[in-house]
């Protein structure tokens, strides 16, 4: 979002360096539907999921055996997240069944980071911290499900607050730790990570950006070839962060999984 004074330069008398902050981030709604707001965040993540299933119904939809440049790209997407996240972290046996939710859940992080370097759009979805606590939520409500599915109740108690008789007159302590982390750190964190790596990106793109066209006047103009070849650095190194980031929360998904339906001992 590039909401500064286009003719303010340096150099021009009056004319301040208007910072990217909270408000780059802030958006009035667009529309209303049915007494629903919706602003832009809220409509590139629709259009996230309307990208990710028609991808994949493109993809997959009349699967060959011979499979022509879109079914091939979408099987290797799909082998990726397949073997390269979920195998590794459940095996085969365990985790086919968690192939499609990781395989949708990753495109779908990965799409809305990479709305930030598309012109027009600008604008990475997860950067605004509803979205990834609202995946991370369904990870974790999964996350407990199969715990107490897979451990029963007590079980599950136990294999959440790291019970060990042997530990002694440590348990409690450990106890505690282990629940906090648990219930409380380990959800925060997987939705803290995607959204402050997103929104720390997003908020330096926009400094370089804003910096480079502030600066265009005068001598100045040597001040924002550098600031403009920095807004490209940074791009090129935010679609590699955007990326990993997708790749990151999955993996985190799939360790929690993997942590449910493990044997406590």
């Amino acid at each position: 979002m590039l909401a500064f004074d286009t003719e303010c330069h340096l150099f021009i008398p009056g004319c301040g360096f208007e910072a990217p902050g909270l408000h780059s981030f802030v958006f009035e709604p667009l529309f209303t539907i049915g007494g629903y707001e919706f602003n832009k965040p809220m409509l590139l993540a629709f259009l996230s999921t309307a990208v990710v299933v028609g991808f994949f119904w493109a993809a997959f939809g009349r699967a060959k055996v011979v499979p022509g440049k879109l079914q091939m790209i979408g099987e290797a997407g799909y082998d990726f997240v397949r073997r390269g996240l979920v195998y590794d972290a459940l095996g085969k046996k365990e985790g086919d069944k968690y192939v499609p939710f990781m395989v949708s859940l990753f495109f779908f992080v990965w799409i809305m980071n990479l709305w930030s370097i598309i012109p027009v759009m600008a604008f990475p979805v997860t950067s605004v911290i509803a979205f990834p606590v609202g995946m991370a939520l369904i990870v974790y409500i999964l996350w407990m499900y199969l715990t107490f599915k897979k451990q029963g109740f007590v079980g599950g108690l136990k294999n959440l607050s790291g019970y060990d008789k042997s530990l002694g007159w440590v348990l409690p302590l450990i106890m505690v730790l282990e629940l906090l982390q648990h219930l409380i750190i380990r959800p925060f964190t997987h939705a803290v990570r995607l959204f402050a790596n997103m929104f720390a990106g997003h908020l330096l793109i926009l400094l370089f950006t804003i910096a480079s066209w502030y600066m265009l006047n005068g001598i100045g103009i040597v001040y924002a070839g550098a600031s403009f070849v920095m807004t490209l650095v940074m791009t090129a190194f935010e679609l590699f962060i955007q990326a990993v980031q997708a790749y990151v929360f999955v993996l985190l998904a799939c360790n929690y999984v993997q942590g449910a339906l493990a044997e406590h001992h």
